[in-house]
């Protein structure tokens, strides 16, 4: 399977960001770990995280492009950021970003990315999960990461990832009546009038334009 830019772009209206880059990725819901070892400290944080909570815990680790992506389950979020916090073997005291992606050919199409640093050990990880249309439902880590309290919201306001246990799970970027979730790759592109309470935004195609 290969993938080619995303929104169907096949013309010079690239807005994928890919570039024209052909790029291979594996068949729908299958993620090949690479194999260890891994190198550099990884082998390290890998080997503490499944010594805190179990072989089990991890699902998929990849290593690309000199970066460490752990895969986890969606309801075993939390217990992960905890222990990749307080573990003195890994101290992940800050989560850097929370985001959101959207893979339409994949059966767990909504992947939540949480970025991580190691301010002790001048360490960076990733841990990523991925949840189906069916059931977008994922453990937020507030409750650890505070600074994931609004990131957390602004992956449910455009993917519609519900994150269980989040102290306030309401929309932050678009109007709390909005119908839809504009990040995912089959949200329609333009062309869409805006209301913002009382201010209104005619679709692109009807803007004035400033040359």
């Amino acid at each position: 399977m290969q993938r080619k830019g995303l929104f169907g772009v096949t013309d010079t209206g690239d807005t994928s960001g890919f570039g024209g880059l052909v790029q291979a990725q594996p068949t729908a819901g299958d993620i090949v770990s690479t194999p260890e070892p891994l190198g550099g400290y990884f082998d390290e944080v890998v080997a503490a995280l499944r010594e805190s909570l179990g072989d089990d815990v991890t699902r998929a680790v990849i290593v690309d492009r000199g970066e460490l992506t752990i895969h986890i389950a969606p309801d075993r979020v939390a217990d992960v950021c905890k222990a990749m916090r307080d573990d003195e073997s890994l101290r992940f005291e800050l989560c850097n970003s929370v985001s959101g992606v959207d893979y339409p050919d994949q059966r767990n199409r909504l992947h939540v990315v949480y970025h991580l640093t190691s301010m002790t050990y001048r360490r960076r990880v990733r841990l990523e999960t991925a949840v189906g249309l069916d059931n977008p439902t994922v453990q937020s880590a507030t409750a650890v990461y505070p600074t994931a309290d609004w990131q957390e919201r602004e992956a449910y306001d455009m993917f519609g990832v519900v994150f269980e246990g989040h102290p306030h799970l309401t929309r932050i970027l678009m109007p709390d009546d909005w119908e839809g979730f504009p990040q995912r790759k089959d949200y329609p592109l333009g062309g869409i009038a805006v209301e913002y309470k009382g201010a209104h935004i005619p679709p692109p195609d009807e803007r004035r334009a400033y040359k």
